[in-house]
């Protein structure tokens, strides 16, 4: 069989590789792509993580900010959210750490931001989110 290019036909290459490593051949591995692609996976989750938190956010900020919009779209969105959120946690637990990261929650909370500024044309949302993630997470509570 004639070894896939990864830059040329991924999938063909992530087929041999499994191959490669179901028979042994682990000499034949090509270890530096299956590594970033190992890393990839985690860069993933990470991503859904922030897109939701985003979502979320950004959907507390519209109701929090334009009381008189608030909608039954917008709550399911939110309640959407925060179980899309619970479910990524409880299947990779790992990215709990995330949301104590400071780095993350700022990058989060700017995406958050310019969500609900194209949503709502306000644009004086806080700098920083003024809420706990206990609060944010929690199904019951709203802004």
């Amino acid at each position: 069989m004639a070894a896939s290019n990864y830059d040329s036909d991924i999938i063909a290459w992530a087929n041999e590789q499994a191959r490669l490593l179901r028979v042994g051949l682990f000499s034949q591995l090509d270890i530096e792509h299956i590594a970033e692609e190992i890393e990839d996976v985690g860069k993933s989750e990470r991503r859904e993580l922030a897109s939701r938190m985003a979502v979320l956010l950004a959907h507390l900020l519209k109701w929090h900010h334009q009381p008189k919009r608030q909608s039954n779209s917008w709550r399911r969105t939110i309640k959407e959210q925060r179980n899309a959120i619970a479910i990524c946690i409880k299947k990779t637990p790992s990215l709990r750490s995330e949301l104590g990261d400071a780095d993350w929650w700022s990058s989060v909370w700017s995406d958050a931001v310019a969500k609900a500024s194209e949503d709502t044309g306000l644009e004086d949302f806080p700098e920083s989110c003024p809420w706990k993630i206990d609060m944010i997470l929690d199904p019951t509570w709203l802004p």
